[in-house]
């Protein structure tokens, strides 16, 4: 049962740290890198993490500044739609 939890730990520790290896306004992007589209789908899916994240850092944020403008958007939009179950394709219907 130990070595159960203790893989448990390990691997939520592991899935935090990728997680917030690259969250919006770690310094990784400048004005000469912009992020774009799939970084835009990135941040909308990582964003309630960056938002905990921002409570304890200024230098993490929850939007990318230097962005593509309209593409990165979209793209955040949408993973954030998604990824609260707001564009589902097939959705099941409840049985009485």
């Amino acid at each position: 049962m130990k070595s159960r939890h203790f893989l448990f730990m390990a691997m939520l520790f592991s899935i935090i740290a990728l997680l917030t290896g690259c969250v919006p306004g770690d310094g990784a992007k400048n004005a000469q890198d912009l992020a774009g589209f799939f970084s835009g789908v990135w941040h909308g899916w990582i964003a309630p993490i960056s938002l905990i994240l921002g409570l304890f850092s200024d230098n993490i944020r929850l939007y990318e500044v230097y962005n593509t403008g309209w593409w990165y958007d979209f793209g955040f939009y949408i993973a954030v739609i998604s990824g609260f179950g707001g564009i589902s394709l097939f959705r099941r219907k409840k049985r009485k």
